[in-house]
């Protein structure tokens, strides 16, 4: 567009010169001459200024490639920073879970443990228990070879009562009826008695009297309390008086009110008739002894 206006100019001037003198035709012809090479150099600038305005618009394409590449690597960063945030977030999650899982296992463990020494304790304390039943039980199967003769003459019984053993003797053996002294043959027993017992070890024993729940009402015995009472005490004086230390036996008694069987019968009411020597338990090989005993100081 810049080259038209400029050939019109050179035209209109061209034209205007055909009305001038020959004197200035010279004139108009440098002036054409310069005309035209301002003419080329305007084209050469003009060439030289695309050839600019085209690296401009290349360079500007490039920039804008570049800003398009930055902006894209932008987000993308932007993405991968978002991404490694949740990873984070899920890590610190699963480090809090696994804190709380290692301190859960802690945890778990000391109490394991705890169950484990508990369990111990619990396993020692059944063993000393079984111990003990084994002790006992022999003790028990002892007695009766001890008196097997005499279970096997008929004179006495030996049984677990309450859980505590005992020989059992029949007053009808050993005592005419409404009496507290003792037949000969009911001394001998008892003598017999007392020579086996003397020979435990370490063991107490307690004479306990029992009678039917048929009433006495006597001078002597107002009532069975008072009769079994004495036939406990005369079984106690004969063991003492036989060499059984007088320390390892007490007397006891119980009257009516303990029957080991129904007073409904002559049977039950003869079973019911007895003497009871009692092993007393001792105490200290019992499970929990040690505390009791610092319980009561």
């Amino acid at each position: 567009m810049r080259t038209t206006t400029i050939g019109a100019a050179l035209l209109a001037a061209l034209t205007s010169s055909a009305c001038v003198s020959l004197g200035t035709h010279e004139e108009l012809a440098k002036l054409h001459s310069e005309t035209k090479e301002r003419l080329a150099n305007a084209q050469l600038d003009l060439g030289a200024r695309d050839k600019q305005l085209d690296a401009a618009k290349r360079k500007e394409t490039d920039l804008q490639a570049a800003l398009a590449a930055e902006q894209q690597r932008s987000a993308d960063l932007d993405a991968r920073r978002q991404g490694l945030e949740g990873e984070l977030a899920t890590a610190m999650a699963a480090l809090r879970s696994t804190a709380g899982e290692l301190a859960q296992v802690l945890k778990d463990k000391s109490a394991l443990k705890g169950s484990v020494e508990e369990m111990k304790q619990a396993l020692d304390e059944l063993a000393r228990r079984k111990a003990e039943a084994d002790r006992r039980i022999a003790e028990y199967r002892s007695l009766l070879s001890r008196f097997q003769k005499l279970i096997d003459a008929g004179k006495l019984k030996v049984k677990i009562v309450d859980g505590r053993m005992v020989v059992q003797l029949s007053s009808d053996i050993l005592f005419a009826s409404g009496s507290a002294a003792l037949s000969k043959d009911g001394k001998v027993s008892v003598v017999e008695v007392a020579g086996v017992l003397a020979q435990i070890p370490e063991r107490a024993f307690q004479v306990e009297g029992h009678t039917d729940n048929v009433p006495i009402r006597t001078e002597q015995y107002p009532s069975n309390w008072e009769l079994a009472s004495a036939r406990a005490l005369t079984v106690v004086r004969a063991m003492t008086d036989s060499g059984l230390a007088a320390n390892r036996v007490s007397a006891a008694s119980y009257g009516d009110t303990k029957p080991s069987a129904a007073n409904d019968t002559p049977e039950g009411k003869t079973q019911n008739r007895r003497i009871e020597i009692v092993v007393v338990p001792d105490l200290s090989s019992l499970p929990g002894f040690e505390e009791l005993q610092k319980a009561g100081g």
